[in-house]
């Protein structure tokens, strides 16, 4: 194992908070300083890692007690599950957006940021189209923000893997 896998994976509870913050503080860059309103499949994107850093914070929690430590696996095995949840609704999310399968029939993302020119407008009439879960807001080096959250929650389960394979071998 490599001197900077190590620490990450013997601190994967606490690594894994970092990186659900991590995502979700770069999901709410891109809506704030980019103006990149998040569709209905992105805020699902955000409830996993808001999960996943529950989580974490409950075993690094659960596992300080007294006889918490038994249950450093069954955390790990739980970040896993949930981290590859991530992954199959991020592969869902951007075979939408590649209109390989239909996205959900209400895939809009509701609270769309309305500008006061916006308001203006809708009070006169208009209509505001909402951000479309088929429709890549963003794209870098042929990636949607989907199709990267989908390598980075697949890296956050690999890890997530080794932790538990971790674990087992140091509690042995």
């Amino acid at each position: 194992m490599s001197a900077f896998l190590r620490p990450v994976l013997q601190r994967w509870r606490l690594s894994a908070l970092v990186a659900s913050l991590a995502m979700l503080a770069i999901a709410h860059a891109f809506e704030t300083f980019g103006g990149l309103a998040p569709c209905t499949l992105c805020l699902r994107a955000r409830e996993v890692y808001w999960l996943a850093a529950a989580l974490a914070l409950a075993g690094m929690l659960a596992t300080r007690l007294r006889g918490g430590e038994r249950f450093r696996l069954a955390f790990n095995a739980a970040l896993a599950l949930v981290f590859a949840a991530g992954v199959a609704l991020a592969v869902y999310h951007a075979g939408v957006e590649w209109k390989f399968w239909p996205g959900p029939t209400a895939c809009s993302g509701g609270g769309a940021i309305v500008d006061a020119s916006q308001m203006t407008d809708l009070l006169q009439g208009a209509r505001i189209k909402p951000p479309a879960c088929d429709e890549a807001a963003w794209v870098f080096l042929g990636l949607s923000m989907a199709g990267w959250n989908a390598l980075a929650s697949l890296a956050l389960t690999v890890l997530s893997g080794l932790a538990v394979a971790h674990e087992r071998r140091t509690t042995r």
